[in-house]
Protein backbone atom coordinates (compact mmCIF):
# COMPACT_ATOMS: atom_id res chain seq x y z
CA UNK A 1 0.00 0.00 0.00
CA UNK A 2 1.07 3.61 -0.48
CA UNK A 3 2.08 4.65 3.05
CA UNK A 4 1.61 8.45 2.72
CA UNK A 5 -1.77 7.96 1.05
CA UNK A 6 -2.96 5.61 3.79
CA UNK A 7 -1.86 8.15 6.40
CA UNK A 8 -3.82 10.85 4.57
CA UNK A 9 -6.91 8.62 4.59
CA UNK A 10 -6.51 8.12 8.33
CA UNK A 11 -6.45 11.88 8.84
CA UNK A 12 -9.55 12.33 6.68
CA UNK A 13 -11.31 9.54 8.58
CA UNK A 14 -10.57 11.22 11.91
CA UNK A 15 -11.86 14.54 10.56
CA UNK A 16 -15.06 12.85 9.39
CA UNK A 17 -15.54 11.38 12.85
CA UNK A 18 -15.02 14.80 14.43
CA UNK A 19 -17.27 16.50 11.89
CA UNK A 20 -20.19 14.13 12.45
CA UNK A 21 -19.69 14.02 16.20
CA UNK A 22 -19.44 10.23 16.06
CA UNK A 23 -18.29 8.93 19.43
CA UNK A 24 -16.17 5.83 19.06
CA UNK A 25 -15.41 3.70 22.12
CA UNK A 26 -12.64 1.12 21.92
CA UNK A 27 -12.69 -2.06 24.00
CA UNK A 28 -9.87 -4.62 24.06
CA UNK A 29 -7.54 -2.70 21.76
CA UNK A 30 -4.59 -4.26 23.58
CA UNK A 31 -5.49 -7.48 21.72
CA UNK A 32 -4.27 -5.90 18.48
CA UNK A 33 -0.64 -7.00 18.04
CA UNK A 34 1.83 -4.17 17.51
CA UNK A 35 3.75 -6.35 15.09
CA UNK A 36 3.20 -9.53 13.15
CA UNK A 37 0.47 -10.80 10.87
CA UNK A 38 -3.12 -11.70 11.67
CA UNK A 39 -6.49 -12.14 10.01
CA UNK A 40 -8.83 -9.47 11.40
CA UNK A 41 -12.40 -10.80 11.26
CA UNK A 42 -15.04 -8.04 11.44
CA UNK A 43 -18.83 -8.32 11.65
CA UNK A 44 -20.73 -6.51 8.90
CA UNK A 45 -23.78 -4.36 9.67
CA UNK A 46 -22.97 -1.13 7.83
CA UNK A 47 -21.43 0.40 4.73
CA UNK A 48 -19.07 2.36 7.00
CA UNK A 49 -18.03 -0.16 9.66
CA UNK A 50 -14.61 -0.41 8.01
CA UNK A 51 -13.79 3.10 9.24
CA UNK A 52 -14.01 2.57 13.02
CA UNK A 53 -12.28 -0.79 12.60
CA UNK A 54 -9.41 0.89 10.76
CA UNK A 55 -9.17 3.62 13.39
CA UNK A 56 -8.95 0.96 16.11
CA UNK A 57 -5.90 -0.51 14.37
CA UNK A 58 -4.38 2.96 14.10
CA UNK A 59 -4.43 3.26 17.89
CA UNK A 60 -1.93 0.40 17.91
CA UNK A 61 0.05 1.89 15.00
CA UNK A 62 -1.16 -0.80 12.63
CA UNK A 63 -2.84 -0.68 9.23
CA UNK A 64 -5.37 -2.94 7.59
CA UNK A 65 -5.50 -4.43 4.14
CA UNK A 66 -9.21 -4.83 3.53
CA UNK A 67 -10.67 -7.50 1.30
CA UNK A 68 -13.43 -5.74 -0.65
CA UNK A 69 -15.92 -6.96 -3.24
CA UNK A 70 -14.62 -6.46 -6.78
CA UNK A 71 -17.83 -4.72 -7.92
CA UNK A 72 -16.70 -1.64 -6.00
CA UNK A 73 -13.97 -1.12 -8.60
CA UNK A 74 -16.66 0.07 -11.01
CA UNK A 75 -16.83 3.32 -9.01
CA UNK A 76 -13.81 5.36 -10.16
CA UNK A 77 -13.01 7.07 -6.87
CA UNK A 78 -13.45 3.81 -4.94
CA UNK A 79 -11.22 1.98 -7.42
CA UNK A 80 -8.57 4.67 -6.92
CA UNK A 81 -8.79 4.25 -3.13
CA UNK A 82 -8.60 0.47 -3.45
CA UNK A 83 -5.39 0.67 -5.44
CA UNK A 84 -3.74 3.31 -3.28
CA UNK A 85 -4.60 1.65 0.02
CA UNK A 86 -3.65 -1.85 -1.03
CA UNK A 87 -7.14 -3.26 -0.60
CA UNK A 88 -7.69 -6.70 -2.12
CA UNK A 89 -10.65 -6.90 -4.55
CA UNK A 90 -12.60 -10.15 -4.28
CA UNK A 91 -14.53 -11.56 -7.24
CA UNK A 92 -17.20 -13.67 -5.55
CA UNK A 93 -17.51 -15.95 -8.55
CA UNK A 94 -13.77 -16.69 -8.56
CA UNK A 95 -11.86 -15.60 -5.49
CA UNK A 96 -8.68 -17.67 -5.88
CA UNK A 97 -6.49 -14.72 -6.89
CA UNK A 98 -7.70 -12.56 -4.01
CA UNK A 99 -7.20 -15.45 -1.60
CA UNK A 100 -3.61 -15.92 -2.76
CA UNK A 101 -2.88 -12.19 -2.41
CA UNK A 102 -4.32 -12.18 1.11
CA UNK A 103 -2.25 -15.19 2.19
CA UNK A 104 0.88 -13.57 0.79
CA UNK A 105 0.12 -10.32 2.65
CA UNK A 106 -0.22 -12.34 5.85
CA UNK A 107 3.09 -14.05 5.21
CA UNK A 108 4.59 -10.58 4.76
CA UNK A 109 3.47 -9.66 8.27
CA UNK A 110 0.37 -7.59 7.49
CA UNK A 111 -3.08 -7.41 9.06
CA UNK A 112 -5.73 -8.51 6.57
CA UNK A 113 -9.33 -7.53 7.27
CA UNK A 114 -12.05 -10.01 6.35
CA UNK A 115 -15.84 -9.90 6.71
CA UNK A 116 -16.68 -13.57 7.44
CA UNK A 117 -20.36 -12.87 6.69
CA UNK A 118 -19.39 -11.48 3.25
CA UNK A 119 -22.41 -9.17 3.04
CA UNK A 120 -24.25 -6.82 5.39
CA UNK A 121 -26.48 -8.48 7.97
CA UNK A 122 -29.98 -7.01 7.75
CA UNK A 123 -30.87 -8.60 11.09
CA UNK A 124 -27.76 -7.11 12.74
CA UNK A 125 -27.06 -10.58 14.08
CA UNK A 126 -24.16 -12.69 12.83
CA UNK A 127 -24.98 -14.42 9.55
CA UNK A 128 -23.52 -17.70 8.37
CA UNK A 129 -19.75 -17.42 7.94
CA UNK A 130 -17.75 -18.08 4.80
CA UNK A 131 -14.63 -20.18 5.34
CA UNK A 132 -12.09 -17.70 3.94
CA UNK A 133 -10.92 -16.24 7.26
CA UNK A 134 -10.32 -19.66 8.78
CA UNK A 135 -8.60 -21.05 5.68
CA UNK A 136 -6.27 -18.05 5.35
CA UNK A 137 -5.27 -18.18 9.01
CA UNK A 138 -4.51 -21.90 8.74
CA UNK A 139 -2.53 -21.60 5.50
CA UNK A 140 -0.49 -18.57 6.61
CA UNK A 141 -0.18 -19.93 10.18
CA UNK A 142 -1.35 -16.70 11.81
CA UNK A 143 -3.92 -15.89 14.51
CA UNK A 144 -7.41 -14.54 13.91
CA UNK A 145 -8.46 -11.38 15.74
CA UNK A 146 -12.25 -11.16 16.24
CA UNK A 147 -13.63 -7.62 15.98
CA UNK A 148 -17.16 -6.33 16.56
CA UNK A 149 -18.24 -2.90 15.31
CA UNK A 150 -21.60 -1.86 16.76
CA UNK A 151 -23.62 1.30 16.16
CA UNK A 152 -22.35 2.05 12.66
CA UNK A 153 -25.59 0.57 11.28
CA UNK A 154 -27.32 3.70 12.57
CA UNK A 155 -25.22 5.80 10.18
CA UNK A 156 -25.61 3.87 6.93
CA UNK A 157 -26.91 0.38 6.37
CA UNK A 158 -28.75 -1.61 3.74
CA UNK A 159 -32.34 -0.59 3.07
CA UNK A 160 -32.37 2.42 5.40
CA UNK A 161 -31.81 6.18 4.83
CA UNK A 162 -28.27 7.45 5.42
CA UNK A 163 -27.66 9.49 8.55
CA UNK A 164 -24.43 11.24 7.60
CA UNK A 165 -24.91 14.57 9.37
CA UNK A 166 -23.71 15.64 12.79
CA UNK A 167 -25.77 13.08 14.68
CA UNK A 168 -23.25 12.15 17.38
CA UNK A 169 -23.93 8.44 16.96
CA UNK A 170 -22.04 6.30 19.49
CA UNK A 171 -20.06 3.44 17.95
CA UNK A 172 -18.27 0.68 19.82
CA UNK A 173 -15.31 -1.29 18.49
CA UNK A 174 -14.60 -4.40 20.57
CA UNK A 175 -11.49 -6.48 19.90
CA UNK A 176 -11.35 -10.02 21.22
CA UNK A 177 -8.46 -12.22 22.26
CA UNK A 178 -6.49 -13.50 19.24
CA UNK A 179 -7.44 -17.06 18.31
CA UNK A 180 -4.90 -19.64 17.24
CA UNK A 181 -6.28 -21.42 14.19
CA UNK A 182 -6.81 -25.16 14.46
CA UNK A 183 -5.78 -27.46 11.62
CA UNK A 184 -9.44 -28.09 10.83
CA UNK A 185 -11.34 -25.31 9.02
CA UNK A 186 -14.70 -26.11 10.61
CA UNK A 187 -13.22 -26.14 14.13
CA UNK A 188 -11.49 -22.81 13.50
CA UNK A 189 -14.70 -21.32 12.12
CA UNK A 190 -16.66 -22.52 15.16
CA UNK A 191 -14.08 -20.93 17.49
CA UNK A 192 -14.29 -17.65 15.60
CA UNK A 193 -18.07 -17.61 15.58
CA UNK A 194 -18.25 -18.36 19.31
CA UNK A 195 -15.81 -15.56 20.07
CA UNK A 196 -17.59 -13.01 17.88
CA UNK A 197 -21.00 -14.03 19.26
CA UNK A 198 -19.81 -13.48 22.83
CA UNK A 199 -18.22 -10.13 21.90
CA UNK A 200 -21.37 -8.96 20.13
CA UNK A 201 -23.58 -9.94 23.06
CA UNK A 202 -21.35 -8.10 25.51
CA UNK A 203 -21.27 -4.94 23.39
CA UNK A 204 -25.05 -4.96 22.98
CA UNK A 205 -25.55 -5.29 26.73
CA UNK A 206 -23.62 -2.05 27.26
CA UNK A 207 -25.22 -0.14 24.39
CA UNK A 208 -28.68 1.53 24.59
CA UNK A 209 -31.11 -0.50 22.47
CA UNK A 210 -34.47 1.32 22.33
CA UNK A 211 -37.47 -0.91 21.64
CA UNK A 212 -38.78 -0.68 18.09
CA UNK A 213 -35.67 0.95 16.61
CA UNK A 214 -34.92 -0.30 13.09
CA UNK A 215 -31.23 -0.84 13.95
CA UNK A 216 -31.91 -2.99 17.03
CA UNK A 217 -32.10 -6.77 16.53
CA UNK A 218 -35.52 -8.42 16.83
CA UNK A 219 -34.14 -10.53 19.69
CA UNK A 220 -33.60 -7.34 21.71
CA UNK A 221 -37.03 -5.85 20.97
CA UNK A 222 -36.03 -3.91 17.87
CA UNK A 223 -37.72 -3.64 14.48
CA UNK A 224 -34.93 -5.37 12.54
CA UNK A 225 -35.99 -8.53 10.71
CA UNK A 226 -35.29 -11.90 12.29
CA UNK A 227 -32.42 -13.97 10.93
CA UNK A 228 -34.87 -16.05 8.90
CA UNK A 229 -36.62 -12.98 7.48
CA UNK A 230 -33.29 -11.36 6.64
CA UNK A 231 -32.11 -14.52 4.90
CA UNK A 232 -35.28 -14.55 2.78
CA UNK A 233 -34.79 -10.88 1.88
CA UNK A 234 -31.22 -11.61 0.79
CA UNK A 235 -32.41 -14.55 -1.29
CA UNK A 236 -35.12 -12.41 -2.93
CA UNK A 237 -32.57 -9.72 -3.73
CA UNK A 238 -30.17 -12.22 -5.27
CA UNK A 239 -32.94 -13.75 -7.36
CA UNK A 240 -34.09 -10.31 -8.52
CA UNK A 241 -30.57 -9.37 -9.58
CA UNK A 242 -30.18 -12.62 -11.47
CA UNK A 243 -33.45 -11.91 -13.28
CA UNK A 244 -32.39 -8.32 -14.03
CA UNK A 245 -35.08 -6.83 -11.80
CA UNK A 246 -34.97 -4.28 -9.01
CA UNK A 247 -35.55 -5.91 -5.60
CA UNK A 248 -38.83 -5.08 -3.86
CA UNK A 249 -37.84 -2.15 -1.65
CA UNK A 250 -40.87 -2.58 0.54
CA UNK A 251 -39.30 -5.70 1.99
CA UNK A 252 -36.00 -4.13 2.93
CA UNK A 253 -35.17 -4.01 6.62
Amino acid sequence: MAEPFYRACEIIARLLVLGTGTRISYVGEENIPQRGAAVVAINHTSYVDFLPAGLAMRRRHRRLRFMIKAEMQRVKIVNFLIKQNGAIPVDRSSGADAYALAVQALRDGELVAVYPEATISRSFELKEFKTGAARMAIEADVPIIPVIVWGAQRIWTKGQPKSLGRNKVPVTVAVGTPLRAAHDVSVTEEMLRASMTALLSDVQQHYPCPAGAYWVPHRLGGAAPTRAQAAQMDADETAARAAGRTPNKSRKG
